[in-house]
């Protein structure tokens, strides 16, 4: 009998039996790491009695997991799936014929920050300078950072419509891996880098590399960069992660793992996870998160469209 102890569908507490978290992308990344951080905070926390287990479907940016996930678990309230920012771009560069309106919001969970970043010795000395230079040349300024279509190529695109350039004419150079991206910005290969503050932090605080700007609506603790708020750009970027259920699961079930997720957020577990992790709280249930979710959608089709990566 789970320690949860809701109502679930046919009156049992809920879970009955085993609860499955699906990481729609390989292990290591940014989905891993929240499922993995999930289920330490569910089981040693003490929120469940039952197994969680964590497995991954790696693959166009969650796309291939989201189509598993909801044509082969609708209904099954002990099946879970991470999802974020980045699943919402993916669904619309890969062409998705599943979407997220497929799936039963529960909650948003966390967030990362982007953060702005320059070679220590570039010339540039402030985020104004960089973007001076880059609405005289756009194509002039690159940009370092993840996967076509990712938070980071996302920013990257918010920052040029802020500074009235043309999104399409953004110099973006995407990388696999945030080794990679940090490599060519190291070597002056890339003009700036964009991408989660934790990619560059250790960089930066060796003086390696200098950090312009942050994506935060407010000044992050022991971090000494200014919001883009601050600096004047009409722009909160938060790169979120959340959870999913199946479709077609009761609405006592939907409750039921709504209340489970708000148990574990309390954990001392969880919040020793945020601290270690530099992740924000980024707590919305319910209808609240799935019309942000909605909202989310039209922000990043118009952008990508925009952009010119999709149609």
């Amino acid at each position: 009998m789970g320690a949860v102890g809701c109502s679930g569908g046919g009156g049992s507490d809920y879970p009955e039996g085993d609860i499955e978290i699906m990481a729609p992308a390989d292990p290591g990344g940014g989905w891993d790491q929240t499922a993995r951080a999930m289920q330490r905070a569910l089981t040693e926390g003490g929120v469940v009695d039952e197994n969680v287990e964590v497995y991954n479907v790696g693959g166009a940016g969650g796309t291939i997991g989201l189509a598993q996930f909801v044509n082969d678990h609708a209904g099954d309230p002990n099946q879970l799936m991470v999802m974020g920012l980045v699943m919402v771009g993916a669904i619309h560069l890969n062409d998705s014929p599943v979407d997220l309106s497929r799936a039963t919001p529960i909650a948003s969970m966390i967030t990362e920050w982007e953060g702005i970043v320059v070679p220590a010795d570039s010339r540039y000395r402030s985020l104004k300078e960089l973007l001076e230079d880059f609405k005289a040349d756009p194509e002039g300024i690159s940009w370092a950072g993840g996967s076509a279509g990712s938070t980071d190529q996302i920013l990257a695109g918010l920052l040029a419509r802020e500074v009235g350039v043309d999104p399409a004419r953004v110099n973006y150079v995407a990388h696999s891996g945030g080794g990679e991206a940090n490599a060519a910005i190291l070597s002056g290969s890339v003009t700036a880098g964009v991408s989660g503050l934790a990619e560059f932090i250790d960089q930066v605080r060796a003086g390696k590399m200098r950090l312009l700007a942050v994506s935060s609506g407010e000044r992050i603790d022991g971090v000494d960069a200014p919001t883009l708020k601050e600096l004047g750009y009409d722009l909160v970027v938060p790169n979120w992660r959340g959870v999913m259920a199946p479709p077609d699961i009761e609405e006592e079930d939907r409750q039921a793992i709504t209340d489970m997720i708000r148990e574990m957020r309390a954990t001392s577990i969880w919040r020793q996870t945020l601290r270690r992790n530099d992740w924000t709280d980024f707590f919305k249930t319910g209808r609240e998160f799935a019309a942000y979710i909605e909202e989310e959608n039209r922000r990043v089709e118009r952008l990508l469209q925009d952009m010119n990566l999709t149609k």
